[in-house]
């Protein structure tokens, strides 16, 4: 049974850190694409960063780019998202999700809350 464990959102101030983690059970981690999402209130949901499976190549959204880092410790299964100077815009739930290229399987955790607000 594939599982997720999210944790470190909450709420901040504009300029602000937080670090997310996404842990991983039930698949096979080191192998898997990691990505997180995130998805405002009445927007559509935005690739926020990406990480490939050897953790060697990051992609990251223009509007988090210089602010967010995307790494992982496949001896942990887990993944992070480190989150800098962040602003009212950066306000969504944040989901780990895990792809394997090859084979086309993909999981989602179930998303985790991050508040900017003064």
């Amino acid at each position: 049974q594939v599982k997720f464990v999210e944790s470190g959102g909450g709420s901040v101030q504009p300029g602000g850190s937080l670090r997310l983690s996404c842990t991983g059970s039930g698949f096979l981690f080191p192998s898997y694409l990691m990505r997180w999402y995130r998805q405002a209130p009445g927007k559509e949901r935005e690739l926020v960063a990406s990480l490939t499976a050897e953790g060697y190549t990051s992609v990251y959204a223009d509007s988090v780019k210089g602010r967010f880092t995307i790494s992982r410790d496949n001896s942990k299964d887990t993944v992070y998202l480190q989150m800098n100077d962040l602003n009212i815009e950066d306000t969504a739930v944040y989901t780990c999700n895990a792809r394997h290229l090859r084979m086309g399987l993909e999981y989602s955790g179930s998303g985790i809350q991050v508040t900017v607000s003064s």
